[in-house]
This record gives C-alpha cells, sequence and structure tokens, in this order.
C-alpha cells in the first residue's frame, strides 16, 4: 500500500490550497490599506449609507429591521458559535468520527485565538461616527464575527456537503453557509460596530482558515479501505 504522505494530491484539494491563498493575500492586502488610511473614506461612506442621513444614529429601515440585524449578528458570537460547535462535536463523537471531531475543534479554536492576536497586533479603534448598536470589547480590525463565522459555517458546511449524494444539495449547504457568514459582516457594519474593510479583512481571513484547514484534513486523510479510514 502506498504511503499517505506519497500519495497525488487532488485536484480539489490542491484548489483549496489555492484559495486559502488568495484569502490570505487579499487579507495581507487589506491590512496594508488600512495601515495606510487609504480606505477610511471609503469605509466612511458605506457606514453612513446605511444611516439616516438626517440622523446619523438613526439606522436605515423600521425599527424591526434593526432588531433583526441584531438577531443577525448574533449569529457570529462566540456563544452562538461555541454553542454549535459543541452540539456537532459532541455528535461526532457519539457516531465514532474522533478524527473529524478533533479537526472541527482545532480549526474553530486556533481560528479564535488567531482573530485575537490579529485584533490585538492592529488595535484599530472601532468606528466613532455613529452609536453602537451593540455592545463590543474588542479592537475592530479585522472582524471576529464575519472570520469565525466564516470559518465555522464554512467548515460546517464542508462537512455536511461530504455526506450528500447530489450536486444540487451540496451547492445548497454551501451557499446557506455563504449566505450567513455575508449577513453577519453587512450586520456588523448595519450596527456601526465596524469598519467595512474589517468585515471583508474577517472574511478573507476566515474563508482562509476554513480552505486550508480543510485542505490539509483531505490531504492527510487516509485512503478507502485503510485501517484507520472513518466509516
Amino acid at each position: 500500500m502506498r504511503n499517505l504522505w506519497t500519495r497525488r494530491p487532488e485536484p480539489r484539494v490542491l484548489a483549496a490550497l489555492l484559495a486559502a491563498a488568495a484569502g490570505l493575500w487579499a487579507f495581507i492586502a487589506l491590512s496594508e490599506e488600512v495601515g495606510e488610511g487609504e480606505l477610511h473614506t471609503l469605509d466612511r461612506a458605506i457606514l453612513l449609507a446605511m444611516r439616516n442621513p438626517a440622523d446619523p444614529s438613526d439606522p436605515l429601515g423600521p425599527r424591526w429591521f434593526e432588531e433583526f440585524m441584531r438577531d443577525l449578528t448574533g449569529l457570529g458570537g462566540h456563544g452562538v458559535l461555541g454553542l454549535v460547535l459543541l452540539a456537532v462535536c459532541s455528535y461526532l463523537l457519539l457516531a465514532g468520527l474522533r478524527r473529524t471531531a478533533a479537526s472541527v475543534l482545532a480549526s474553530s479554536l486556533s481560528g479564535m485565538l488567531l482573530s485575537w492576536l490579529l485584533k490585538g497586533l492592529f488595535d484599530r479603534p472601532r468606528p466613532d461616527l455613529v452609536p453602537h448598536g451593540a455592545y463590543v470589547l474588542s479592537p475592530s480590525f479585522p472582524s471576529g464575527h464575519a472570520m469565525l463565522s466564516a470559518l465555522v459555517y464554512l467548515t460546517l458546511a464542508a462537512l455536511v456537503a461530504r455526506q450528500l449524494p447530489h450536486r444540487r444539495l451540496r451547492l445548497h449547504v454551501v451557499c446557506v453557509a455563504v449566505v450567513l457568514t455575508l449577513l453577519v459582516g453587512i450586520s456588523r457594519v448595519y450596527l456601526g460596530v465596524h469598519w467595512p474593510s474589517d468585515v471583508l479583512a474577517g472574511w478573507a481571513v476566515g474563508a482562509a482558515w476554513a480552505l486550508a484547514w480543510w485542505g490539509i484534513a483531505q490531504a492527510l486523510r487516509p485512503p478507502p479501505g485503510h485501517p484507520s479510514q472513518e466509516q
């Protein structure tokens, strides 16, 4: 039997790793632009476009829509994502998929640590143009909600999609994860707690982290029939 480490990489694994590299490049480019202040004018214009021109403290739309955006932003919070991960990983462990559970948990926890380190490194202040529509504790860049929602939801979508027999079902699952990630990020700008560039950077690095972990996990996955292959 050929050694696991000498197997030829699958095209989809290479594609995932290349996409992860592209996401990392996008994050680095955004961080350089933010550091030079090049995006401040655009950030300001987009953030204020979501506000009543006569009263910047008032987000566009009726009150129920503002509450809806708060609900959406909660989907990217540490508490909600932590509960989702607890439910998924406990299920995987009960199903005997210990390696998969460890991979999901490792990618998510390492992503949370990375988010915390990046925020401390850049230490960008939160927007001060409008009152914040949600309570915030950490620096602004990159958006932790955008990053972690991309990481967790895309990772879980890949996990679910792998078990589905039809391409349209796999595509549906991935699209739902992408839409959820986009809505969480947009809600952060709408509530005035992040600049748009914070959210773009969070999406880029979160997706890159998810793709990198998925690609590595697939590359190291034992071939069918191997004694260590999970069923």
